[in-house]
């Protein structure tokens, strides 16, 4: 028998978690004719999904005013769903939530690394812990992850599902839009130029993209890159290098402005902000390397992303990262400065080790299939409701 299925979709336009709802229901709906889905989301975005298939529809949800206000009105109103079960595919679980539901976990950096302290911090985590322990079932995206929910939380490993993600299928494709592919075989490259000429680019530079967060550890990275740029200060190709980091704005993070201060890099650190996707996607693919020395992550897709481009990573094994990118990655120590900068050396100066780089980044990205993911959440959704 068919199973209306809700999955909280208000959060598609957000980074990071944006993307896995994205994904997830797109690929749903390549995999899964039988279920009917409801997806609630904010009215503005409700076009999104649009092209979908018949078995799929959204439905406006207005907020209520405060968050609070919506950790109780949210629930209500998708009791009025008449859902079989409901997914909430981010680490947030509303009051009240109607049952039986799945919750995706991505995750447990605002726990490990909490600003908080004190009453607040033990309110959030209890908070949290009582949510999960509700659910059906825990959607891990990494095996480092469920080894947290498990450990740190003390969710039962019986309730626990590993479903990793996956890059954004559209870094895989390596064609250019369908504007440029009509008007000729150069014109990407024009285009790509063109986009770079209009951030004033025209020298060789590494790239970081995601959040700014401490575990992303990027003051580390500043004065890892400040130790390679001046080795390379009369290098005849790299003798320009910058680094452009592509998430938030600098005047956010005191902490990154400090070590751009210290390290006299004012004129060779880029902070760009966000950018759309199509822009990322130059940034990807023309960087020398990308560079992801983070201490902790829940899974780790802008490492995969950059190996979709053809860009030779440079990469941590902290957590999760191990399982994203295997051996396709120059790995290096990320609480050492001077570890860091010699992966970046290595990468930028050795022909081979970057061929071999880029070689098995696209054998390692193709191990991940939002299709597959997708199926696996339908094994999710199938075991779940044969249990009630």
């Amino acid at each position: 028998m068919a199973l209306r299925i809700v999955i909280d979709a208000r959060h598609i336009k957000d980074f990071g978690v944006g993307t896995y709802i994205r994904n997830l229901i797109r690929a749903l709906g390549a995999v899964d004719r039988e279920n009917h889905y409801i997806l609630p989301m904010r009215a503005e975005d409700v076009h999104e999904f649009d092209g979908l298939p018949a078995n799929f529809e959204t439905v406006a949800y207005v907020p209520s005013g405060s968050r609070l206000a919506n950790q109780i009105a949210f629930p209500r109103f998708l009791k009025h769903q008449g859902g079989d079960l409901f997914h909430l595919p981010l680490n947030i679980v509303p009051f009240g939530m109607p049952r039986p539901y799945v919750v995706t976990i991505h995750d447990l950096s605002s726990l490990l690394f909490a600003s908080g302290t004190g009453m607040r911090e033990n309110l959030q985590l209890y908070l949290f812990r009582r949510g999960l322990l509700k659910a059906d079932r825990v959607i891990a995206v990494s095996g480092a992850t469920r080894r947290d929910v498990e450990q740190m939380l003390g969710i039962p490993s019986d309730r626990v599902r590993l479903v990793y993600s996956a890059p954004d299928p559209k870094f895989l494709d390596t064609h250019p839009p369908a504007a440029a592919r009509g008007a000729g075989p150069d014109v990407w490259e024009m285009e790509k130029k063109r986009l770079l000429e209009r951030y004033q680019i025209d020298y060789p530079f590494l790239l970081y993209s995601g959040r700014i967060r401490p575990h992303k550890n990027i003051p580390r990275l500043v004065e890892a890159f400040a130790v390679v740029r001046g080795e390379m200060e009369n290098h005849p190709k790299y003798h320009n290098l910058k680094l452009i980091i592509i998430g938030d704005e600098i005047s956010k993070h005191p902490e990154v402005r400090r070590a751009v201060i210290q390290t006299r890099t004012e004129q060779a650190v880029r902070f760009l902000g966000f950018v759309p996707f199509d822009t990322l996607k130059v940034f990807y693919t023309t960087a020398e390397a990308f560079v992801f020395p983070s201490l902790y992550e829940g899974f780790g897709l802008p490492p995969l992303e950059a190996m979709a481009s053809g860009t030779p990573v440079i990469c941590s094994n902290a957590s999760s990262l191990a399982e994203a990118v295997a051996n396709a990655a120059m790995i290096i120590n990320p609480e050492n400065v001077f570890d860091i900068a010699r992966g970046i050396r290595e990468v930028l100066l050795d022909p081979a080790v970057r061929t071999d780089l880029v070689a098995a980044g696209f054998r390692q990205v193709r191990q991940f299939s939002w299709n597959r993911t997708a199926a696996e959440v339908l094994e999710v959704y199938r075991e779940v409701a044969g249990r009630h």
